[in-house]
């Protein structure tokens, strides 16, 4: 064993502390950028009314929003302004709260708009859809760069969630519309499906990545009272598109059953934020552990007399002579403890190196499976001349009627596109 072995033994567990200790700041912004959502979403709903209303309802509520939604961006601020980037080093996370920022800079001149009523409820709409789709993609950036596999499986199932309510949101947004202008159409309708139908896509991702409690909490907030009277006016409005039975007074009761759902997902949002902070400290916390117990083992080693015959060179479990055999290169039995004891150092770090990548992995799938969707609706968007949504309900029809997940249609549409 020399020194310069020993040191890059100690230097591997030095890096993965390092990277662990980004990981509180990362889990602490995508707190306030989860907050800074949440209020949005909320500003988004009470301004569509206001602007429905020419002004007249939700005045009030507007203004004690915008105080919320203000000190959410100011929250927001202060953790974004470091002396120097103690988040977890990428350009691509950088570059989209960079444009987060931007959405941010505009957001008093569209409420200036709104105020004057100098934009329609769609409009204003779009543009709070606009700015929160692009903070979503910064929680999902912090997802492919933890370090830690619990840390990206909780922030994938976050993600997710946040998904799953911006969809929900969004399904508030135009049911609302719809039945305060009593205009009910088979278009309208088959919108407010195809939403449903990417909430429950999101859900089931959420799910997978989810802890036993987080699914138990989900399940109770979608069989509440609340959301069985929100599947009731569903299945009502599907049968009232396209009539001419309209009844505007269920905007109201829409849009507070719908708010219920989404403050109900707002709570297991949080609970979800306090356990992602109590697993970076608690994988900090360890790795520091090892890294101790690693340095006690090499100090205790040091006075002993090596043999060079045990390590990697001589280990029958790592690759090498391919058609070789454990037996035709005998066994490893004479060698001394001090050298078996510090390959075994060597040799539990690299396994739990691998172990970790390889849960990483399922995560990071996850991931790449909403980049691949995002890739594909922008593709579509260039290649098509079509809108956001126009490509997305393109990827949806195509993923209902094939009965796939929209990622695998993503996928079909990114080699075609692109050989083109």
């Amino acid at each position: 064993m020399t020194p310069l072995t020993e040191r890059y033994l100690l230097a591997a567990q030095e890096a993965h502390i390092s990277a662990l200790q980004q990981l509180p700041a990362s889990c602490a912004l995508v707190g306030v950028v989860c907050e800074l959502i949440h209020q949005l979403q909320r500003e988004r709903g009470i301004s569509n009314i206001f602007l429905a209303s020419a002004s007249v309802l939700f005045a009030s509520q507007r203004e004690q929003q915008l105080q919320h939604s203000m000190l959410a961006a100011q929250q927001l601020y202060t953790a974004l302004n470091f002396p120097e980037p103690q988040l977890a080093a990428g350009s691509r996370l950088f570059s989209k709260i960079a444009l987060a920022l931007q959405g941010m800079d505009q957001l008093d001149t569209l409420r200036n708009h709104i105020v004057t009523q100098h934009i329609t409820p769609l409009q204003a709409t779009a543009a709070f859809s606009r700015l929160i789709a692009v903070w979503l993609a910064v929680v999902l950036e912090l997802a492919d760069l933890a370090c830690d596999a619990n840390i990206s499986r909780s922030l994938v199932a976050l993600f997710n969630l946040l998904q799953t309510k911006e969809y929900a949101g969004q399904e508030r947004a135009w049911g609302a519309m719809g039945l305060a202008s009593g205009q009910l159409d088979a278009e309208l309708a088959q919108r407010l499906a195809l939403l449903q139908h990417a909430q429950q896509d999101s859900a089931d991702t959420f799910l997978q990545f989810a802890s036993v409690e987080q699914s138990r909490q989900w399940r109770a907030l979608q069989n509440n009272a609340s959301g069985t009277q929100l599947q009731q006016l569903r299945q009502l409005i599907h049968q009232l598109a396209g009539s001419e039975h309209t009844i505007p007074a269920i905007s109201d009761i829409w849009y507070q059953l719908a708010t219920d759902r989404m403050d109900a997902m707002h709570q297991l949002q949080g609970a979800m934020l306090v356990s992602l902070q109590r697993l970076a400290t608690a994988g900090l916390r360890l790795a520091r552990q090892q890294l101790r117990s690693q340095r006690h083992q090499l100090s205790t080693l040091a006075d002993l007399p090596q043999d060079d015959g045990f390590g990697v060179l001589f280990d029958p479990a790592m690759p090498g002579l391919y058609g070789a055999s454990s037996v035709l290169m005998g066994g490893t039995s004479g060698f001394t403890a001090p050298n078996r004891v510090f390959y075994q150092l060597l040799s539990e770090q690299a396994r739990q190196i691998s172990q970790m990548q390889a849960e990483l992995s399922d995560a990071r799938q996850a991931v790449d499976r909403q980049k691949r969707i995002d890739r594909a609706k922008l593709l579509l968007m260039q290649h098509k001349q079509l809108s956001e949504e126009q490509a997305y309900r393109q990827l949806q029809h195509s993923a209902m009627q094939r009965q796939c997940k929209i990622a695998d249609i993503a996928e079909v549409v990114i080699q075609a596109l692109c050989a083109e």
